[in-house]
């Protein structure tokens, strides 16, 4: 049982309870249950709390909608909020107490029809520690990754849906290169918003409301004599203008790009009016993520796979399998999952490439290309995933589905 739902059953009926105890009772739940989020949300009879674990969101209570107000009042006042606005959306964060074990909150406020909707993102700095080697990513990805970043200049992208852990993977890059290098490196960051702070690293955090963007705020940040710069994002032709061009002055770039697939990164650059010379030019690689969900390891046995899944996998490797999924127990709350691990697909810029870009071909020629250079397509690396039962067929499906060749 959640403790929201046990506090609120402890009060009982006269409801005589402290809104802040209740508060601190949804995030402890988040907490357990190790949720990246938290949403409570109001539905039309109840306030729904339900928690991102693993990338799905499961329900922990509901609560009656006449406590939204006083819920939504103190995730205010707690991340410095203005109290009495109810109909504009509203951004801050939080440090918890020690009840709350000292865990960072970043609280997003945003009204609806029936009232506002509260989303927490729960950060751990105990749970945090950013190393390539603990990341899990396949031999080839992982080496192929630490080659890219032994280059002293160029233009490096990490593509991927929203929680795929493109962040992570790049605190984690710098911190490999600060490692590496030690004190003889400068590093400088524009992020929105700068999520960890970063030892022996200059961040920075954007402030569109004060005309303060990724493009300016990486156009003054090349005047600082950086040798590695990391962009959060590359949204706009400006952006990127000044990205690619800091990868051919002698600077190691690294960002993110929203793109489906690795080579469509190209593509996206291309539409945003960058000549292909500079970006054949300029990127050394593109990175693509997902996170697929592990089996649990205390409840994980052999299974046989829907006939209708095991179309998806090819006859040779159907031998070869070792499907596996997980039942549900208590330690990963009958899910059957415990944690994530991460699908890539590394394409690094060679010469064929090169020549493809210049080209303007389109997204899947330029992937043919990548594969014939060796290429392992994220649908490739899922499947070897579920192969070593690592995780279930009908998970990589799940998360792959749009990425299945």
């Amino acid at each position: 049982m959640s403790y929201t739902i046990q506090y609120l059953q402890s009060e009982g009926a006269a409801q005589n309870f402290e809104i802040s105890a209740l508060v601190n009772c949804m995030v402890q739940d988040g907490i357990k249950l190790n949720a990246s989020d938290l949403h409570i949300e109001p539905w039309e009879k109840s306030i729904a709390v339900r928690a991102r674990v693993n990338g799905v969101l499961v329900e922990v209570a509901h609560l009656p909608l006449e406590f939204l107000d006083k819920i939504s009042m103190r995730f205010k006042v707690m991340a410095n909020l203005v109290t009495y606005q109810a109909g504009t959306p509203q951004d801050g964060a939080a440090v918890g107490g020690p009840e709350l074990e000292g865990v960072q909150l970043r609280i997003s406020i945003f009204p609806t029809t029936r009232g506002e909707k509260i989303v927490i993102r729960l950060f751990d700095p105990r749970d945090r520690r950013f190393d390539l080697n603990a990341l899990n990513f396949d031999d080839a990805a992982s080496k192929g990754l630490v080659r890219l970043l032994k280059r002293s200049s160029g233009l490096l992208l990490f593509t991927g849906p929203t929680g795929s852990g493109k962040t992570n993977t790049m605190y984690s890059s710098l911190c490999h290169i600060m490692q590496r290098d030690g004190t003889s490196v400068s590093i400088s960051t524009v992020e929105d918003p700068v999520e960890f702070n970063l030892p022996m690293i200059s961040q920075t955090q954007i402030n569109p409301a004060q005309e303060f963007t990724y493009a300016i705020a990486l156009r003054s940040i090349m005047r600082q004599d950086p040798q590695i710069i990391m962009v959060g994002e590359i949204r706009d032709p400006e952006t990127a203008a000044i990205a690619v061009q800091a990868g051919l002055t002698g600077h190691l770039v690294l960002s993110t790009i929203h793109s489906g697939r690795s080579a469509g990164a190209f593509t996206r650059l291309i539409n945003m009016e960058i000549e292909p010379f500079m970006l054949a030019s300029s990127v050394l690689g593109v990175l693509g993520l997902r996170l697929v969900r592990c089996n649990c390891p205390d409840c994980s046995e052999a299974y046989e796979p829907e006939p209708s899944q095991l179309r998806v996998l090819p006859e040779e490797l159907r031998s070869q399998a070792q499907f596996r999924h997980g039942m549900g127990c208590p330690r990963c709350t009958h899910t059957g999952f415990s944690g994530r691990l991460p699908v890539t697909e590394l394409l690094v810029v060679d010469e064929p490439f090169r020549e493809a870009v210049l080209k303007k071909m389109s997204t899947s020629a330029l992937e043919e290309i990548a594969i014939q250079q060796g290429m392992r397509t994220l649908w490739q690396n899922g499947l070897h995933r579920v192969i070593n039962g690592q995780t279930s067929l009908e998970e990589t499906v799940r998360v792959l589905a749009a990425d299945m060749m």
